[in-house]
């Protein structure tokens, strides 16, 4: 079955720079053109990633080629402190999302990635002690001043997000959901999501470890992949994302990988249309049960 998906997968480029590939500043040019040539514009960093490097490094492909930043978007996350020789002030991994802090950390998104403003930015982790109305005031001032056009938050609760969403409209909330991490289904996350008009981004769509640590609850999930991507004449790696876009909540799916095949794979998912017992066969895969 034909699905009629608006919402195209986010590359993720976490694992492009030391993390992962280490790629060159020609590799990371290379991909990102690969990717506009299927469609895919979008494309998600942290400031973190890389200890601090990745985004400069994308930045040097954004440089060479002037006109490439007007054909993508890029979103990228804050409020993690890492211990990294990248910022020897940091004396133990932190969070910090007070005014002074996501203020510094725009304007050296900004500067690694040449460019004067970000489409979407994103507080990476809940901070403890982050204050609602201070996070309100700072995010309102950066879209004042046109340095972001859009706001969201990453692996919040439902009652945190609520707590932000009360004193600014957060657009995003990133968060993981796949086949092997079902949570967002059954603890609010998407609820709240589809009645807050909040777009859901998943990160590790196709499920953390499933093709590299053999469990038995993995193992149920990829005979159960198999013998549906038979079924549909696709791969596993579609299915295991049709299994996302089957959901209501147009849930966009984080592509982290560095290989151009899979984001193509990513891409194709979106003609998929997985039945709604097809769907429950996966679920029921996943959690070793038949639902209630």
């Amino acid at each position: 079955m034909k699905n009629i998906i608006n919402h195209q997968p986010i590359v993720g480029v976490m694992r492009w720079g030391i993390w992962g590939s280490n790629f060159t500043t020609e590799q990371y040019e290379e991909i990102i053109y690969q990717c506009l040539s299927i469609g895919l514009n979008e494309f998600d960093h942290a400031d973190i990633y890389g200890h601090y490097t990745t985004e400069a490094e994308f930045g040097k492909a954004l440089q060479n080629n002037s006109s490439l930043r007007t054909q993508i978007k890029l979103i990228t996350k804050c409020g993690i402190q890492m211990i990294t020789p990248n910022r020897p002030a940091h004396q133990i991994k932190s969070y910090n999302t007070n005014a002074a802090h996501i203020k510094a950390s725009v304007d050296q998104s900004l500067k690694n990635f040449h460019t004067d403003y970000l489409d979407t930015l994103l507080i990476h982790r809940p901070d403890v002690l982050m204050n609602p109305v201070e996070i309100a005031e700072t995010i309102t001032q950066l879209k004042a001043a046109g340095k972001i056009k859009s706001f969201g938050v990453s692996n919040f609760t439902t009652s945190q997000l609520s707590l932000i969403n009360k004193h600014i409209k957060v657009d995003y909330h990133q968060v993981e959901i796949s086949v092997t991490n079902l949570d967002a289904f059954t603890n609010g996350t998407l609820d709240q999501c589809q009645n807050n008009a909040i777009k859901a981004q998943a990160w590790s769509p196709w499920g953390n470890g499933l093709f590299t640590e053999k469990t038995e609850k993995h193992q149920r999930i990829i005979e159960c992949a198999e013998a549906l991507s038979k079924q549909y004449g696709t791969g596993v790696n579609e299915i295991l994302l049709a299994f996302l876009y089957t959901h209501p909540a147009k849930i966009t799916p984080v592509i982290g990988t560095t290989q151009f095949a899979r984001i193509k794979q990513a891409k194709e998912a979106m003609h998929i249309q997985l039945s709604t017992e097809d769907f429950y066969k996966l679920y029921s895969a996943s959690v070793g049960a038949e639902v209630a």
